[in-house]
């Protein structure tokens, strides 16, 4: 059901990104929480506090799921998962001196086909 809901808040950012100045395409807004909190209280008429109480869960969800190593796929959006890298040696670009690099787990997303074409769809309309 979460991954349902989620889906549905992408599509609401979707239309709130439309509402981006097209004349200054490269500076697009930075859609937040409350945003899609706002989105979903016009969209699927929930008061504003139950709409904001969904979509923190709807992320809360995904936060834990990605926490237990869990991967996230969101139809039609894309994929979440956590990789493990390893210890490396890297170099400081000042000094050239080695440092080692600590083992770490590192997010990682995957956008779908269906993203990705939305996306460059999108950018060749507003570039003609």
């Amino acid at each position: 059901m979460a991954a349902c809901m989620f889906d549905r808040l992408i599509g609401l950012r979707y239309r709130l990104s439309k509402q981006v100045d097209r004349e200054n395409f490269m500076a697009p807004r930075t859609v937040t929480r409350a945003d899609l909190g706002e989105a979903v209280y016009q969209e699927v008429g929930l008061s504003r506090n139950e709409s904001a109480d969904l979509v923190e869960s709807v992320l809360n969800e995904i936060s834990n799921a990605l926490v237990k190593g869990d991967m996230v796929k969101l139809s039609s959006f894309g994929s979440f998962s956590v990789r493990e890298k390893g210890q490396r040696i890297g170099r400081n670009p000042k000094t050239g001196e080695e440092v080692p690099i600590l083992p770490r787990r590192v997010l990682v997303f995957r956008a779908s086909h269906v993203l990705k074409n939305r996306i460059n769809t999108a950018h060749t309309k507003n570039r003609g």
